[in-house]
């Protein structure tokens, strides 16, 4: 997806269209260092500021995002937002909430995605999980999962999605909560 930034006027930019992989939460921390703020907690996003500069492309080597609700949680259905409307299929959105309101079907369900510049696997909790080879299919038309020529690559990508799984849960606070 597009990741458009305008920064303020004194910072450095080379105006271009960029193939670095950006996540949002690298928008956070532009933004704590455009503003000179220690955010005072972990996070795992990284400056924007060499990529808006052109100094880089190589921001990241791949990008994860995870996403969706478990069947049954229906305090992450999208109900709420429906139940406030008076004719909810005359919403833009309704193409895509009409799923999201039930567990009809697994529709919104828990995923993971782990992207590189060359491949895109999504893991899914109760469908069946995709892999692209972005290169050769940039539009995403043909799902090799069960391709045997690509068990490699899809070994090497869920690796990468437990190393990043491992390395950004459980995080500790800087300091103790006051209440105790």
């Amino acid at each position: 997806m597009p990741f458009i930034i305008k920064p303020p006027k004194d910072v450095p930019v080379q105006p271009r269209v960029s193939e670095a992989l950006v996540e949002l939460v690298d928008f956070s921390a532009t933004v704590y260092d455009l503003a000179g703020i220690e955010p005072g907690y972990w996070h795992f996003g990284q400056t924007l500021l060499p990529v808006l500069a052109g100094e880089t492309d190589a921001h990241r080597d791949a990008v994860f995002c995870e996403g969706g609700r478990l069947q049954g949680e229906t305090q992450a259905m999208e109900g709420a937002s429906v139940a406030t409307m008076d004719d909810p299929s005359e919403s833009l959105y309704w193409p895509r909430l009409k799923h999201q309101i039930s567990d009809d079907q697994p529709w919104h369900t828990k995923a993971t995605m782990c992207r590189t510049h060359d491949f895109k696997y999504i893991r899914r909790l109760y469908e069946h999980d995709e892999l692209y080879d972005l290169g050769n299919d940039p539009q995403e038309t043909r799902n090799l999962i069960n391709d045997p020529a690509y068990a490699e690559v899809l070994f090497q990508l869920k690796e990468r999605m437990l190393t990043w799984y491992m390395a950004t849960a459980d995080i500790v606070p800087f300091e103790l909560d006051r209440r105790r």
